[in-house]
């Protein structure tokens, strides 16, 4: 009978154990299934209005931002600087240090002007817009005024008539646009002809 009792109390001893892993298997499980699940929450990008929430995130970020350039000098093996002004306080702070900054400043403005064409100013870009667009207007007068020239040619010989009021200079350019046709012609009937 004592064999019994032992052995009961064993048994249970050990499905009380086993129920407990069973559960803290589970708990932790959970556990782990609660923490894949949470995400950081996406940050509204607006000014912060508490000066000391402000405070922090700008310590945290000024932070992280001086790891970003530390490491894209190591990784990439250039030159970097970040300078930061607080605006919690009148001191700026300048990453590595001053007298690093301002060699790759002086670096970045000596390049600067040794090519202008990749690294414009807004006077110079502003003045590429507009050489770019005239050359563009010009561009599109001429097809204008050959596609006027068209319709023109077109209604002389639907009215086999030119009107009195035409110029030299309109003559002249209809005469190198028929002058252009009749080559396209030629063309076309020269190449007809060898394909066949």
């Amino acid at each position: 009978m004592k064999t019994y009792i032992a052995l009961y109390k064993s048994w249970n001893a050990f499905s009380n154990t086993k129920q407990i892993i069973k559960t803290t298997y589970s708990w932790s499980f959970s556990l782990q299934l609660h923490c894949l699940a949470m995400t950081r929450k996406k940050v509204k990008l607006a000014f912060i209005s508490n000066d000391s929430t402000r405070k922090a995130s700008y310590k945290k970020r000024k932070k992280t931002i001086i790891k970003k350039v530390r490491e894209l000098t190591i990784l990439c093996g250039i030159p970097a600087c970040a300078i930061i002004s607080d605006p919690f306080d009148s001191k700026t702070e300048v990453w590595p240090n001053l007298k690093e900054a301002k060699q790759v400043i002086e670096r970045y403005q000596n390049s600067y002007m040794k090519d202008e064409r990749k690294n414009v100013n807004q006077e110079s870009f502003l003045l590429q817009q507009i050489t770019k667009a005239r050359d563009q207007l010009r561009k599109q007068r001429q097809d204008n005024h050959e596609n006027e020239l068209n319709i023109r040619m077109i209604w002389y010989l639907q009215n086999k008539t030119v009107p009195d009021d035409t110029t030299v200079s309109d003559l002249k350019d209809l005469d190198k646009l028929i002058a252009k046709k009749m080559k396209e012609i030629d063309d076309k009937m020269a190449s007809l002809s060898l394909s066949n």
